[in-house]
């Protein structure tokens, strides 16, 4: 019966809400990265239709844009270029591909034994505040590295905190589906105001054509930029893990199992490295549409080959890829002073959750040199060979995991 829901209009609709909740944070983050937010949308639409491939359509999961990302692609952009940073994201793709094998061959336990809580927390934990100066330097009007004053100081502290609170109520108060779509009301009403506060630039949606190609951008290898950008898809890995539990005890579904964790790790590997080979963000399973799915109880995975179909339609539409990219700086602005809190929060509780006991001196210390190291801006190595961000965290965290003696396990413990 739940075929026929997914057939025709009803399932053009029921993709379209899909994609409706997800598509402020799709387009966030490229916008942020500068990469080009109709070719995230069609590398989407083209990710989630092979994650569908892969796991055999039995997952209602969507996948797009990676925030875990958005720190190693700024540097990796500024210091090897958009190609080199594209082959560091295909070559995190094939982590999670190792990844699915590894789990094919020594089962799923292996990856909570390699990465437990206390080793995933802090890296998480890293991947927002080490953000945290980017979204207020575009809260005030300036470019995410602070150098420059794009828009006036006063204008933008207006618009960004009109960005913010709109979000915050929509996330607290708004009711039903509403509720799932913060980040996109924040957007509306931050570009609403930026418009009659006359900061939006219309000149470039103007003299873009209707229907045009994606701007697609074919990735380069450069080893630095490889063997920077490889750790970092530890922490995705984990919250892709987490995802699938979390789809899994809103179906009722054990997904772990069938159609295997090692299918849908396949599955989110191969889209990352499709989308790095078309010039699109690493793809990621995303939360919001999982709450979606727990509130339409539409549980057939065939809605989201719908919304990966619009997504990847909507990528040719340029005039509506001109409007996202005339967006200013401080209503992304506002919206980050939220979003990269919230990542925080989620290795916060990922500590929490696990009752990780940081009274030990074990725990304490990898929780310690990895938030410090990943906050501070630390660098090791030289040349091609360095290791910082995200990066440095993930390898440091998995290697004091590994070499200090075990206590009590208490980070084994739910």
């Amino acid at each position: 019966m739940q075929d026929l829901d997914t057939r025709g209009w009803r399932g053009a609709l029921a993709g379209s809400q899909m994609l409706f909740v997800a598509f402020g944070a799709l387009v966030l983050m490229p916008l942020i990265t500068g990469m080009d937010p109709s070719v995230a949308l069609f590398t989407a639409g083209i990710g989630t239709l092979i994650f569908q491939f892969t796991t055999q359509r039995q997952v209602p999961i969507f996948l797009a844009s990676s925030f875990a990302f958005i720190a190693p692609i700024l540097y990796s952009n500024q210091t090897w270029g958009l190609p080199a940073t594209l082959g560091g994201l295909l070559a995190a793709g094939m982590v999670y591909i190792l990844l699915s094998i590894t789990v094919h061959l020594r089962g799923p336990g292996f990856i909570q034994r390699l990465l437990p809580p206390v080793v995933v927390g802090p890296v998480i934990m890293v991947i927002g505040l080490g953000l945290a100066s980017v979204a207020v330097n575009m809260a005030m009007g300036k470019s995410g590295d602070g150098s420059t004053q794009l828009i006036d100081y006063h204008l933008a502290i207006l618009i960004a905190m009109a960005s913010l609170i709109t979000t915050i109520v929509v996330a607290v108060f708004a009711k039903g589906l509403f509720r799932l779509v913060p980040i996109l009301a924040g957007i509306l009403v931050g570009y609403t105001l930026s418009w009659l506060l006359g900061v939006v630039d219309f000149s470039s949606v103007n003299e873009a054509s209707w229907v045009s190609v994606p701007g697609f951008v074919t990735p380069e290898f450069k080893l630095a930029a490889i063997l920077f950008m490889i750790p970092v898809a530890i922490a995705p890995a984990i919250e892709h893990i987490g995802d699938v539990l979390a789809i899994g005890s809103v179906t009722g579904k054990d997904y772990i199992r069938k159609p295997g964790l090692q299918r849908t790790l396949l599955g989110d590997g191969l889209a990352t490295s499709a989308a790095a080979m078309l010039g699109g963000p690493p793809n990621t399973t995303y939360s919001e549409v999982t709450g979606a799915v727990m509130l339409t109880r539409n549980f057939n995975p065939n809605v989201m080959i719908w919304a990966a179909v619009i997504a990847m339609v909507l990528a040719f539409v340029s005039k509506f890829g001109a409007i996202l990219l005339s967006m200013p700086v401080p209503v992304m602005g506002g919206i980050l002073c939220l979003l990269f809190g919230s990542i925080a929060v989620v290795g916060m509780n990922t500590l929490i959750r696990h009752q990780i006991d940081l009274s030990q001196p074990r725990n304490l210390c990898i929780v310690s040199v990895t938030l410090v190291f990943g906050i501070g801006g630390m660098v090791v190595g030289s040349g091609d060979f360095t290791l910082q961000g995200i990066s440095l965290c993930g390898v440091v965290a998995i290697l004091l995991n590994l070499v200090l003696p075990q206590g009590a396990a208490t980070e084994q413990s739910h």
